[in-house]
């Protein structure tokens, strides 16, 4: 933990006992940036009942569709939930991210964000914690679990639409989705971040899902490395359990998640799919995987 507690404290400002179910702000501060979260407690529950944290996915935030709707849900079913917004390199970052912004994030900054908001939600006395990841979040949250001390602290681990990866894949989407090889940009950023140069920003025909965009070379090195702990089924076996994961049999963003677990998962993991459920999980699919969350969150551990 590079953040102090006390400062973590110093910065919320919250009700621990809630007469109605409404997301309260809360501010962490950490690394020199102030982390924002919304806590959302259900009728007559109070922290120490246990909460589920949330992290959301790519260049998204707290208030993104899915993560507002499962609080709204899980509050109707008596679990409380902190959704948090992961910095990606801003201070107080709200909303989605503006990609005229140039990305000074890396991947794995998440990891240290996510322990400490556990380390946070345990000082505040938490009872037990489900930590809840969608998409990339999902993966980060995987990484999270497989490598750092604070995954202790946690009783159950929710997996949602949790993101792949193949070194393949990643090159071929780059070129179809920019018309241009990722290969000489990521060269060039490692040969910066070796130089002690990684703050240096470079000009790129797209940096994830924004065209035309500037990333420092550490940003680059990281989103498009060589690193197969982007590859989410390979953190199970590593990942304390239980673990529950929730496959959307639509999922688009996702299509090779299913046929990737075919082969079998370690004990202790959970296999849902929600019938015509997209990456998203809307609509009837989003009271489905409420009610495969709430379950799991309340389970006896």
């Amino acid at each position: 933990m590079r953040a102090p507690f006390a400062a973590a404290l110093a910065a919320a400002a919250i009700s621990l006992v809630s007469a109605t179910a409404q997301a309260d702000p809360v501010t962490l501060e950490h690394d020199g940036l102030t982390l924002n979260g919304a806590l959302e407690l259900a009728d007559g529950k109070a922290l120490s009942d246990g909460v589920v944290l949330m992290v959301h996915g790519t260049l998204a935030h707290n208030g993104m569709e899915i993560i507002a709707g499962q609080q709204q849900r899980l509050a109707e079913r008596g679990v409380n939930t902190l959704a948090v917004s992961l910095s990606l390199g801003q201070d107080a970052r709200k909303g989605m991210y503006d990609c005229t912004t140039p990305h000074i994030h890396r991947h794995e900054d998440a990891v240290e964000e996510i322990g400490a908001w556990v380390g946070w939600l345990k000082a505040q006395g938490s009872g037990p914690l489900t930590v809840f990841g969608h998409s990339r979040g999902g993966n980060q949250v995987a990484w999270f679990a497989a490598e750092h001390a604070q995954a202790k602290d946690v009783t159950g681990w929710v997996l949602v639409a949790p993101a792949t990866w193949t070194e393949a894949k990643e090159k071929a989407d780059y070129a179809k989705r920019y018309g241009a090889d990722i290969g000489p940009f990521l060269s060039e950023a490692r040969a910066k971040v070796a130089a002690g140069q990684g703050d240096a920003l470079m000009d790129l025909p797209g940096f994830i899902y924004c065209e035309k965009a500037k990333a420092s070379a550490a940003a680059v090195a990281s989103y498009y490395a060589a690193e197969p702990r982007m590859d989410t089924p390979t953190l199970l076996p590593a990942m304390p359990k239980p673990v529950l994961l929730v496959i959307g049999a639509g999922d688009e963003v996702v299509p090779d998640l299913s046929e990737r677990l075919a082969a079998g998962v370690p004990e202790g993991v959970t296999v849902e799919t929600v019938a015509e459920a997209g990456h998203m999980f809307r609509d009837f699919a989003a009271d489905d995987l409420a009610d495969l969350v709430a379950d799991f969150s309340k389970a006896p551990r």
